[in-house]
């Protein structure tokens, strides 16, 4: 498997209300010279993260112990700018399975799921009951269920269906990347070609 099998996920998430967010800012220019998906998480949102002496910059969202969890909450437009992958490797290599935002760069989105992380495209109205219940509770819980396709608000019950695409789905469902999808229909693949002399 690429990644681990997303199903349902009910966590704790992470509040970064701020709009417009490009990948640049999730992963500085600078630190993308690694070929391997390892190590990126380090240095996610870095220069938002830490000052220049490498000290935790205190007011910033993943600097504050009362915010954990698995889900990440972006404000709208997230994931614009440069097509950099890197930037889903750190999103994924720090923690987090899932992104929620009303809005996502196409590019993104796409790099997301193909690393393992759920993009999960609400309405403006439910991000606005997501930052607003976290700020009442940090520690309230949010459940995403990639079969039904819907996100939960435990404290309120407050739900929403999000959409994605059907093959995108099932490799999340399984852990696939596109290389895996296929390997999974190897079997299929060579008795087909056995049947048509291939």
């Amino acid at each position: 498997m690429a990644y681990d099998k997303f199903t349902v996920l009910t966590s704790t998430a992470v509040p970064l209300p701020i709009e417009n967010v490009d990948t640049d800012q999730i992963i500085p220019a600078r630190f993308l010279k690694a070929t391997e998906r390892k190590g990126f998480g380090d240095n996610l949102f870095r220069d938002w993260r830490y000052n220049n002496d490498n000290s935790p910059k205190q007011d910033f969202v993943l600097n504050n112990p009362i915010y954990t969890g698995k889900i990440l909450v972006g404000g709208t437009n997230f994931g614009s700018g440069s097509s950099r992958e890197h930037a889903a490797w750190a999103i994924y290599d720090y923690g987090f399975r899932c992104v929620v935002s009303s809005f996502f760069a196409d590019i993104f989105k796409g790099n997301a799921i193909n690393v393992g992380i759920l993009p999960v495209q609400v309405s403006e109205a439910f991000l606005d009951q997501i930052f607003k219940a976290i700020e009442a509770d940090p520690a309230t819980s949010i459940t995403i269920d990639l079969a039904a396709q819907t996100i939960k608000l435990e404290a309120t019950g407050a739900i929403e269906s999000f959409a994605i695409n059907g093959y995108k789905k099932h490799n999340l469902m399984n852990g696939f990347d596109d290389i895996d999808y296929l390997q999974a229909m190897k079997a299929d693949i060579k008795a087909f070609a056995a049947v048509h002399g291939i």
